[in-house]
């Protein structure tokens, strides 16, 4: 049975306390996007999410582990070293040691990542290695690397948690913490989607990987128009259904992809991925995405 790392709420805390009275603070990085940042640094003083995140401990402790787990196959050097070499230079491009790697037999295209801020592991489902090249998993893998790097790792862990709980009919006794926390996910989102982009140096294969979520037909991939696909979020961005994004952990596709080309024509991704030099300035690049994410671009 593999193992996941233990979490320890206490010297999380004490840590994040020692971060904001140093002076510059970890988890702030160029690239990030700065309501992730803000929203992130407001939690320490809410107490819904700081109960959230104990009772995560300690369920996470006592159960998850096993479970969690259990029937998932460890990437190493010896083990899917393919796998292993594309996670090592994301997490070499971003500057973080490499996180554990497990593959779990899963047919819907997807990944995430759970622990905490010091021992993180990631989870990536069979299908998705299936559907992807090497240079759409290093989209992937970096965007998993990227929640590393921001130190989203104990807030991602909790609000899936928090979704355990809510799916047992107790979702009013979460909604306190819940909510806060997916509007921040959403924001964390954004950042992360920029680290894939910067793993992978092509802001077209980041995009495919990301729209490929949102098909999980090898028939379609090759016939996918995605200008087309954007249009939907111009017909729908002024109708009731943008409401229940609120509900949501993550943004609606069209408007990540958006985003994805926001953050393409910076100057910090230019220089990255030695595309040029001139670009949109990271303060600009926000402003345009605050703009796109509340509906008004």
């Amino acid at each position: 049975m593999a193992e996941a790392p233990t979490l320890d709420f206490n010297a999380f805390v004490i840590r994040k306390r020692a971060e904001r009275t140093g002076g510059a603070q970890e988890g702030e990085h160029d690239y990030s996007y700065v309501l992730d940042r803000q929203t992130r640094a407001t939690f320490e003083q809410a107490k819904p999410i700081e109960l959230a995140v104990a009772s995560t401990v300690r369920m996470y402790r006592q159960v998850w582990r096993g479970q969690l787990l259990g029937n998932a196959v460890r990437v190493s050097d010896r083990q899917f070293p393919r796998i292993y070499g594309i996670a090592r230079e994301c997490a070499e491009t971003l500057g973080i040691q490499a996180p554990q790697i497990y593959i779990v037999n899963n047919p819907t295209l997807n990944a995430a990542t759970y622990g905490t801020d010091d021992e993180s592991f990631v989870m990536v489902h069979s299908a998705l290695v299936d559907h992807y090249t090497d240079e759409e998993l290093r989209t992937v893998l970096g965007h998993e690397c990227g929640h590393i790097h921001n130190k989203h790792v104990v807030y991602l862990t909790t609000l899936h948690y928090l979704k355990l709980v809510a799916q047992a009919y107790l979702g009013v006794l979460v909604a306190p913490a819940m909510l806060p926390l997916n509007a921040w996910s959403r924001r964390a989102e954004i950042t992360c989607d920029r680290a894939g982009m910067l793993c992978a140096k092509n802001e077209h294969v980041a995009a495919r990987a990301l729209t490929k979520l949102v098909l999980g037909s090898r028939k379609l991939y090759d016939e996918f128009n995605i200008d087309v696909f954007l249009e939907q979020y111009e017909e729908g961005k002024d109708g009731i259904g943008r409401y229940m994004e609120a509900f949501a952990s993550h943004p609606y596709l069209p408007k990540r992809v958006l985003a994805m080309r926001i953050f393409g024509e910076s100057e910090l991704y230019r220089k990255r991925t030695s595309n040029g030099t001139a670009g949109l300035t990271m303060v600009e690049v926000d402003e345009r995405v605050k703009a796109l994410l509340k509906g008004d671009a």
